[in-house]
């Protein structure tokens, strides 16, 4: 079945800067910094973007960071955790701008 998202174009990341290659040098040195160990262990921060990933739905960025996460010594059940956290943050997100709705809602009622 065909999809959308090619796996296989994850292995094509580096190939960005063959359209504009100074911009793609300064991100992916930008990238590697962000990912290097730090205040925040670089399995920390894998399990970040983990989170993220699922936050933003990136098909690529899911197998990627499963893949890293995995290699820098998490498990499944911290891999789930971190994923949960992503949708508590995700759907606070939204409820929390009910309050919007709810002034405006009584704004027009009164």
């Amino acid at each position: 079945m065909k999809t959308y998202y090619n796996p296989d174009d994850l292995a094509k990341f580096g190939d960005i800067s063959e359209f504009q290659e100074p911009l793609a040098k300064k991100f992916f040195s930008y990238y590697g910094d962000v990912f290097a160990e730090g205040a925040l262990s670089q399995r920390e921060k894998s399990l970040i973007a983990l989170a993220v990933a699922h936050a933003i739905q990136c098909p690529y960025c899911i197998d990627a960071y499963t893949t890293d996460s995995l290699e820098k010594g998490s498990n499944e059940e911290q891999m789930m955790e971190a994923v949960h956290v992503a949708a508590a943050i995700r759907g606070g997100a939204s409820l929390v701008h009910a309050v919007q709705m709810m002034n405006k809602a009584n704004e027009i009622s009164m």
